[in-house]
């Protein structure tokens, strides 16, 4: 019985301090990235500061919830179609502030040498970007 007890404080330990962990690093991702301030910036609304953290506090915990229950939503499709809305709004940006970050697109596009090329290449890529999430939801997903 003890020898039980003791495993599953480990166990507790173990899944809190990786817990800890990932949150950290994904808080750390989200810093150094500077999505929250850039989104506070372009769309000039820092009186919303607050409610912009709180809505990525409550995401994560939401989706880590949601990620190791067996708990669903049954949702009319409208909602679930917003829902996919808003997470490719968020791993768009979170795309093109990694690239904004690491300064992608100007290094390819001087050892490409199209400098003047800057929108075809931005729209290259959003017209890929629609392409391919259509084709996977069209073709390898049944939502119907």
């Amino acid at each position: 019985m003890t020898r039980e007890i003791v495993y599953v404080v480990g166990e507790i330990a173990i899944g809190f301090g990786s817990g800890l962990m990932v949150g950290a690093g994904f808080v750390a991702f989200l810093t150094v990235l500077g999505i929250i301030p850039r989104l506070v910036q372009l769309s000039k609304s820092i009186d919303w500061m607050k409610h912009y953290q709180a809505s990525v506090i409550v995401g994560a915990l939401l989706g880590t919830y949601l990620s190791f229950t067996e708990w669903t939503l049954n949702l009319p499709v409208y909602i679930l179609g917003f829902w996919g809305l808003l997470h490719g709004i968020f791993i768009g940006m979170l795309a093109a502030a990694l690239t904004e970050v690491l300064n992608v697109l100007p290094i390819l596009m001087k050892r490409l040498g199209i400098d003047k090329e800057l929108l075809w290449l931005l729209m290259a890529i959003v017209i890929g970007k629609i392409t391919g999430s259509l084709f996977h939801w069209i073709i390898f997903v049944d939502i119907f």
